[in-house]
């Protein structure tokens, strides 16, 4: 068990989520630092000061975050009119205004969503705040152990082999050094009609990306890596993405884009375009049905 250096504050979690673990603050975490990108309050002084170096980089930086929250919601929502009943959401995050069972209960009945992440914060906040129904989840386990995830309790209570499932990993493959084996191990374990949803982080479209991973490996000690579009396409073997492939994350949607409104107008989880440059690529593959 770590021991924080003196003087730092630290959480210890609770007994039903993570038992005896006691977690040091003073470095920055990844799902806090996109909490504070998106607004939320779940966060430290390292997570913010990390994040203000970060935007003074990358002014976009929050901006691109809260429109990887509102691909999410397009995702699902496309996903669900083809069926999808079934979410693991891997790399969760910490729990935001809009979750993904709430996205998925707005245009299906009955979903049934896995939220996946390594973090013990991360789950013990989940667990208290997202834990609905029995239709919910919260599991702990590590992206790079797939057989972990397949083979868990709650992977196996509320998943069922026989539907397909949405696996949604956004913003969260560009923190491993090599995201292919374990997407590849999940995407072989779900059953045909099966989705991916991806949203990576790149540096095509902004070169002082670069200095901003830098940053943020310097000071959380977490690999970041930007990658270009072929190699995320490449992630999604064997899935086929849908219409308009792999693109800046802007310009995926399902639909064609709705009438402008008024910015008064607008609900609140409706996220304007982005002013500057794109940060992700995003796609949405779905696998051949048998």
């Amino acid at each position: 068990m770590s021991v924080p250096a003196l003087g730092v504050r630290a959480l210890r979690v609770a007994p039903e989520a993570e038992p005896r673990e006691t977690l040091a603050l003073h470095r920055p975490g990844i799902s806090r630092v996109h909490d504070y990108f998106l607004g939320g309050k779940d966060n430290y002084a390292a997570d913010r000061d990390l994040a203000h170096r970060i935007l003074r980089v990358l002014p976009q930086a929050a901006e691109s975050a809260r429109q990887g929250r509102a691909f999410v919601a397009r995702a699902v929502r496309a996903l669900a009119g083809r069926g999808i009943r079934q979410f693991v959401d891997l790399g969760c995050g910490l729990p935001t205004a809009d979750n993904l069972h709430q996205m998925a209960a707005r245009h299906t009945w009955g979903s049934r969503v896995v939220y996946v992440d390594d973090d013990p914060l991360v789950i013990a906040h989940a667990r208290a705040l997202l834990i609905e129904d029995g239709n919910i989840a919260a599991l702990r386990a590590d992206l790079r152990d797939p057989a972990a995830i397949l083979g868990s309790p709650e992977w196996r209570r509320l998943i069922d082999p026989r539907e397909p499932v949405a696996l949604v990993l956004s913003s969260v493959l560009h923190f491993l050094d090599d995201p292919h084996g374990p997407v590849a191990a999940l995407g072989e374990a779900v059953a045909p009609g099966s989705a991916l949803v991806v949203a990576h982080a790149t540096a095509d479209f902004a070169p002082e990306a670069a200095e901003a991973t830098r940053l943020y490996r310097e000071a959380s000690g977490v690999p970041f890596v930007p990658r270009g579009a072929a190699e995320v396409e490449r992630l999604f073997d064997p899935f086929t993405p849908l219409a308009p492939g792999v693109v800046p994350l802007t310009r995926w949607s399902p639909d064609p884009a709705p009438p402008a409104r008024p910015a008064s107008a607008r609900p609140a989880s409706v996220v304007p375009p982005p002013s500057r440059p794109a940060l992700l690529y995003c796609g949405v593959g779905v696998r051949a049905s048998a």
